[in-house]
């Protein structure tokens, strides 16, 4: 017998290798044809083998492919031809969707899908579109993507091989893309596709390589990555669960604060490889205790303060460990002076060349001073700035340039022109000599260079550590202990060894260990430090309570739900710093300068030389050689790359500080752009704690029976009416039991069958779905309700209309005024609702919205669609599953935090208190940060375009005014540190 299958997940000769090796492998399989293109597979069999079989043997092979019966094709879709492309350039799901709409915007396409991970894009399309229509629409919509047809189709590739290996070593999309272009260089190589998520690389070849050339290239490339066959992977992966983590030095990992290689992570401190950038350290969220010891008996370490076992004396609290970032800053600092300590004698000796009879030359001559100079300067050359030196030789030879090869150039050929001139007088020309015979040396230049640039990255050192603040702050909202009811008995536990389900103790002035709900007891509790409002809330029993915010007065039990990485205050933390370590778009006009502006800075320093050698006053190669090197120093490429950056950070550190969670740094970009808001109802506007106000029997059920049968089908459900209606049935001790057979139908209802009888519960669409009738004196009673603004569920037994639950959900009180203040800042509101049109109409009439009622999830997200194909820019605000498809839609999802997490997981921005109001700090927000990054820009820009031809020496005809490469450190050193001061006034801005 013969089956066809549908085959999903592949993308190149390499998963259909991999997927056709899985299914021949089932014993009763005698024959598989796999079609890559159509996506099928051709399988014979002896017996027949159930579908899970297959599937099972293709998750067993390692591979996220899926199997499927194909379903029946209508007539439409038999025209329609499905394409596979390569996309490059995407870096984020930002990307992948811009990249998607951008295709479905496409005349003549019916679908389009982008894989962010695989990099293909299927497009349907009813007849052939040419590739170049694609392009044209992409460069069009501003971003640096390519599309191409997958070198896998092409007939001269027939004779490729096509290989799998596992790769180990990467951890983020910017190790792909690296492991990636290193594989691809490798001669003989056809194309090589790195998937991060397998750590797998499919590498097509026209001869056999040997893996031994593989895992060189990647060993040269620095990056620690390793390459192994496939078959490693799965032994690779045994033996690594087995292994500890390493502790990483300090509390965190480390990234590059320029983003060189995108979110990419190191273990432990170190230089950028691209930049030269000592790495900044992420902060995490993780228990320390504090640890207490004698000050006369060191080796005694208690962690609860008390008496020395040894003499008695009282236990002090032990200081913690610098963290990597202030550790960085102290080690630059003990550099710092100790260059201080040689270059300052070096300079002073250099300077008292300009006095009238130099007393100095009365102790011995200048040639001997010379060599003084040089033994000063070796310790700054080869110990305290050394790093500069390997970061320059490391960007030349991985022709990554930055500030450091300029700094390395420039101070290198000061020193060792000196010591050429010091050893061997007689090679230079006249020019470059004393009156005195001997050469001018530079000594002094080389180590003040080097000593300034020092001061500039210590400074830069305790910058960063600002900039990471607002997560400090956040860290410290963490308690390192919590009191335990076990047994009936209190102890004292660290945080990281509470549990799911533990009972906890929280008493007046404490923080809340862990997320949880209030078992006894009610306080107030002080939530600013998570929301930014400065207003305890009132909590009693089943009042959700978070990590972090501070107790009252009162003593309270909790219930611990969510703990470790799990609480909403390690989220917050963890989407700060992902967010932190994003890209914004504008940031690409940044990195284009930056890839051209070594080259031609270096250029320029040679011109330099050139003009002022041909055309300067005498000694003119002294003149020409002075400001070639002033050129190579006051260039500062770090102004230009950290001036996006470092606002991004600071800013999305102060949005977490108020409540407004930004997944990346497009969306803060992009928010001061919405023009329009479409937002939900319930959850959004309105409080999102429906409760039952009325429970109403039509038939011949009780109200209790008809609250049973409702809570039957709900005890089922997450919907917020459907909690409220379980928590009616509870206060009114109604025995609560679960219906089978339930099924939720999204945007109308819920079915289920209890005690042998179908039930339906929802609106009127669920009972026009399964052809219930109602009759108009039913009708009357639910539109009085819903005129009210509140929310009418029909109940049908047995297929007819036995009552009704009326469910009330309070308006927000800051929703009116958010709204009211968004449409004075020019953004148009639009409320779509799944309710009915009464209901829907009474909430828009108080908020003076517009509105459209009865949406589904699919209408919701056809609306987003219909506006951006208007030209608008489109924000969507909601807090439900039914949101979710609206939310990824539209430029910027908004979440409400109190909401389902498929709606959070969907959406670039979260408001953690779910309040309208903080939309309006979000848009406020972004217009700082936009403001701020361009400040930076022009500075950056002014500065080194203005710096440059100064230090070339463009005054001198008309001033007589020259830059000494001493002052030209200076200023290339402070130019970093005034960026991250701006950037850092923005802790200070107001939301408000």
């Amino acid at each position: 017998m013969k089956h066809t299958c549908t085959i999903s997940g592949m993308s190149c000769q390499g998963c259909k290798s991999h997927v056709t090796k899985a299914l021949e492998n089932i014993p009763e399989v005698t024959k598989v044809e796999v079609n890559l293109e159509k996506g099928i597979a051709e399988i014979s069999m002896k017996d027949n083998v159930e579908l899970e079989k297959f599937q099972h043997a293709l998750k067993n092979a390692g591979g996220n492919y899926q199997i499927s019966i194909p379903t029946e094709n209508n007539t439409s879709e038999e025209k329609l031809m499905t394409h596979s492309y390569t996309i490059s350039g995407m870096s984020c799901n930002g990307c992948r969707s811009h990249v998607e709409k951008t295709l479905n915007e496409v005349e003549g396409v019916e679908n389009a899908k982008v894989n962010l991970e695989k990099g293909i894009a299927e497009i349907s399309m009813k007849d052939h579109i040419e590739l170049e229509k694609f392009q044209q629409a992409l460069e069009n919509a501003g971003g640096n993507y390519q599309i191409s047809i997958p070198t896998g189709k092409n007939t001269s590739e027939e004779k490729l091989m096509t290989h799998n290996y596992h790769v180990s070593g990467m951890s983020c999309n910017g190790c792909r893309s690296h492991v990636e272009k290193t594989l691809n260089d490798v001669e003989g190589v056809e194309n090589a596709e790195v998937n991060l998520e397998k750590a797998e690389a499919t590498i097509s070849m026209h001869h056999h390589i040997k893996i031994e050339k593989f895992q060189e290239a990647l060993k040269n490339d620095g990056g620690g990555y390793e390459i192994h066959s496939a078959d490693h992977k799965h032994h690779h992966s045994e033996k690594t669960k087995k292994k500890k983590k390493p502790k990483a030095k300090g509390n965190g990992k480390w990234y590059c604060p320029m983003h060189c290689e995108g979110d990419k992570m190191y273990d432990e401190p170190r230089d950028c490889p691209v930049c030269g950038m000592d790495l900044v350290q992420e902060q995490i969220l993780s228990a320390s205790n504090t640890t207490y010891t004698c000050p006369m008996h060191p080796e005694i370490e208690e962690d609860e303060p008390g008496d020395c076992p040894i003499c008695g004396m009282d236990l002090v609290a032990k200081d913690p460990e610098p963290d990597a970032q202030n550790s960085t800053y102290l080690k630059l600092r003990k550099k710092f002076w100790l260059s201080i300590a040689f270059a300052l004698p070096i300079f002073l000796i250099a300077m008292s060349d300009m006095l009238n009879e130099n007393p100095l030359y009365q102790i011995m001559d200048l040639q001997y001073w010379n060599w003084v100079q040089f033994g000063l300067s070796i310790p700054v050359v080869f110990y305290t700035a050394w790093m500069f030196f390997e970061r320059a030789w490391k960007s030349i030879v991985k022709w990554n340039l930055n500030m450091f090869t300029l700094v390395g150039i420039g101070s290198g050929i000061a020193w060792v022109f000196s010591v050429l001139g010091l050893l061997f007088p007689d090679i230079f020309p006249d020019q470059f000599k004393t009156e005195a015979g001997t050469v001018h040396v530079y000594f002094e230049a080389a180590t003040v260079i080097l000593t300034l640039v020092l001061l500039g990255q210590m400074l830069e050192a305790r910058a960063h550590d600002r900039t990471n603040s607002a997560i400090k702050e956040l860290l410290k909202l963490a308690p390192n202990k919590a009191t335990r009811i076990k047994d009936g008995k209190e102890e004292v536990v660290a945080i990281d060894e509470i549990e799911e389900g533990d009972i906890l103790k929280v008493k007046p002035g404490e923080k809340i260990p862990v997320d949880g709900i209030i078992k006894e007891g009610k306080s107030s509790i002080d939530e600013s430090m998570i929301t930014g409002e400065p207003v305890p809330v009132e909590k009693s029993a089943e009042d959700k309570i978070t990590s972090g915010t501070i107790n009252g007065n009162s003593s309270f039990t909790m219930i611990a739900e969510q703990v470790g990485d799990e609480t909403l205050l390690s989220q917050i933390i963890q989407m700060v710093n992902d967010a932190s370590r994003s890209q914004a778009p504008i940031q690409r006009l940044a990195d284009k300068i930056s890839g051209y502006f070594v080259p031609i800075v270096v250029l320029i320093s040679v011109i330099t030389f050139v003009i002022w050698a041909i055309v300067g006053p005498s000694p003119s190669y002294v003149y020409a050689f002075v400001n070639a090197i002033a050129v190579l120093i006051i260039a500062c490429p770090c102004a230009l790359g950290l001036a996006t950056p470092m606002s991004v950070m600071v800013g999305i550190g102060k949005g977490a500080q108020n409540g407004v969670l930004i997944k990346n740094a497009q969306a803060l970009e992009q928010m001061n752009q919405i023009d329009i808001l479409i937002i939900d109802k319930t959850g959004t506007i309105t409080e999102g704690k429906p409760s039952v106000e009325k429970i109403v029997s039509v038939g011949d059920y009780s109200e209790d029976e008809i609250a049973q049968f409702i809570a039957a089908l709900n005890s089922h459900s997450e919907h917020p009416l459907a909690s409220a209606t379980i928590k009616y049935a509870k206060e009114k001790e109604i025995k609560i039991e679960e219906a089978s057979n339930f099924d939720s139908i999204t945007g109308k209802g819920v079915i289920g069958e209890f005690q042998q009888k179908k039930l339906a519960l929802g609106n009127k669409a669920i009972l026009d779905e399964m052809s219930i009738n109602t009759s108009e004196k039913i009708d009357r009673q639910i539109e009085e309700f819903q005129q009210q603004g509140k929310t009418v569920s029909y109940l049908s037994v047995a297929n007819k209309v036995e009552g009704f639950v009326v469910i009330s959900d309070p308006i927000k009180k800051t929703s009116k005024e958010a709204l009211a203040k968004l449409k004075e800042d020019g953004v148009d509101v639009i409320m779509l609702t799944g309710d009915n049109e009464r209901t829907a109409k009474a909430v828009a009439d108080e908020m003076e919205i517009d509105f459209k009622a009865g949406m589904l999830p699919q209408d919701k997200m056809r609306e987003v669609e219909k506006l951006q194909q208007q030209g608008r820019k489109v924000a969507a605000a909601g807090d439900g599953i039914n949101d979710a498809p609206a939310l990824a839609k539209a430029d910027i999802g908004i979440a409400m935090g109190t909401g389902t997490d498929v709606a959070i997981e969907s959406a670039e921005i979260t408001l953690v208190k779910g309040d309208l109001k903080a939309v309006l700090k979000a848009r406020k927000l972004s217009d700082k940060v936009m403001a701020n990054i361009k400040q930076n820009l022009f500075f950056a820009l002014i500065y080194n375009s203005i710096g440059v031809p100064i230090a070339a020496g463009i005054l001198y005809p008309f001033f007589g005014i020259l830059l000494s490469p001493m002052i030209a450190a200076l200023a290339m050193s402070f130019s970093s540190v005034s960026v991250i001061a701006n950037a850092l006034r923005l802790r200070a801005a107001k939301l408000d």
